[in-house]
């Protein structure tokens, strides 16, 4: 084949891989980074310092295809939904650059190669793994009948944190369920800015978010949520022995949380929109105070 007629092939392909760098949102990392600071946090603190490297590779890059893999299927989920949606009415599947057998695919693809990375750890992390996939599957239906999917959604999101105890521990101890809940009202709070972004979209074509189910109260569920996180947070660092430095974390994560409601009380989507990108610096202040907190002690 010569050069000329490779080039449109070629042109081909990197046209289809860009389709699908957007319908895994390679492109906006944020949701990977909600994913990738608790599950590191919570590798950090069962390890009690820093973790063995394979283990920090396979959590770090797992976290990233599972992120991937949700996209993936919410997308096929949502794909008659998001075109009736002004933010993801482009989205390539819904816009119909892509089939939505591709997005299955897609799924089952990223699924399995983040399930091939536990295959050195435990039996009790792989049963966690099954669940994990199972929950990010799952996850886009809820929005059909819960009414507070984002609550399911940081459990589908959290769930890495006790998959980390169990590969470094063996074990659930008290303190992996109580970082699963704090995830979950993290997850609560920053989903419902994000959906207070498309609450009328929302309303109009029947999805059910927590913004909807708040209503009115929405702005102070999302600071009370935040403050039960912390709370949460708060009692892991009692249990696991934690000391300032890992209080200064969580201290500067409740000024950002405090920043958000500058950014929300008004609920203009720019602000919310702003708040929700804003939560990969609580997450991140977060993790600094564990991992300053236990690298500190050697």
């Amino acid at each position: 084949m010569t050069a000329r007629a490779e080039a449109p092939r070629l042109a081909g392909l990197r046209h289809r891989a860009a389709l699908y760098w957007r319908l895994v949102r390679m492109h906006r990392p944020i949701g990977t980074l909600l994913l990738l600071w608790p599950t590191l946090a919570a590798l950090f603190i069962a390890a009690r310092g820093w973790p063995e490297p394979y283990l920090l590779f396979a959590f770090a890059l797992g976290t990233l295809l599972m992120r991937s893999a949700g996209c993936a299927i919410n997308d096929w989920a949502d794909r008659d939904f998001d075109r009736h949606v002004e933010r993801t009415r482009e989205r390539p599947l819904t816009a119909g650059a892509i089939e939505p057998w591709e997005a299955v695919a897609l799924f089952v693809v990223l699924s399995l190669l983040a399930l091939l990375l536990v295959l050195p750890m435990n039996r009790m992390v792989w049963a966690l793994a099954v669940v994990a996939a199972f929950l990010a599957a799952s996850y886009p239906f809820t929005k059909r009948f819960l009414a507070l999917p984002q609550a399911y959604l940081g459990i589908a999101f959290g769930f890495g944190i006790p998959m980390a105890f169990a590969a470094v521990r063996h074990e659930l101890p008290p303190a992996a369920w109580t970082m699963l809940a704090a995830n979950v009202f993290w997850a609560l709070a920053y989903d419902t800015e994000y959906a207070m972004v498309d609450r009328d979209d929302d309303l109009r074509i029947g999805i059910r978010t927590a913004a909807i189910t708040f209503g009115r109260h929405d702005v102070a569920a999302v600071m009370i949520c935040y403050a039960i996180t912390l709370a949460l947070l708060a009692l892991v660092g009692h249990i696991e022995g934690l000391g300032w430095p890992y209080y200064t974390g969580l201290a500067g994560a409740a000024a950002i949380a405090l920043y958000h409601f500058g950014l929300i009380r008004e609920r203009s989507r720019a602000g919310c929109f702003r708040a929700f990108n804003h939560n990969n610096w609580f997450g991140a202040a977060v993790f600094a105070g564990v991992a300053v907190d236990l690298l500190a002690r050697g």
